[in-house]
């Protein structure tokens, strides 16, 4: 079966369980999602945190100049990690 794609996400406001579904399907597995909600960091809804944990990945919501750097750090220390970046 093909996997959906993921709404197009522009702000926090769009990021959801099913924008974050694309980055459950990744192999292998990712251990850390960065997210990086553009200027500064947006709360998300605390269920989106729950279930992302429930698969096994921790998330990191930083401003999306803090997330690069983060990214990049979690690399160089050969984590397997993806990142969702928006523009700040």
């Amino acid at each position: 079966s093909t996997p959906a794609v993921s709404p197009q996400v522009g702000s926090h406001r769009d990021i959801s369980i099913e924008s974050l579904s694309l980055f459950r399907l990744l192999e292998p597995q990712i251990e850390i999602l960065v997210l990086g909600t553009g200027d500064r960091v947006e709360r998300l809804h605390p269920a989106m945190m729950k279930q992302m944990r429930e698969c096994g990945i921790a998330v990191e919501v930083q401003d999306t100049a803090n997330a690069c750097a983060t990214f990049n750090f979690l690399m160089n220390d050969r984590r397997v990690v993806a990142a969702g970046l928006i523009p700040p």
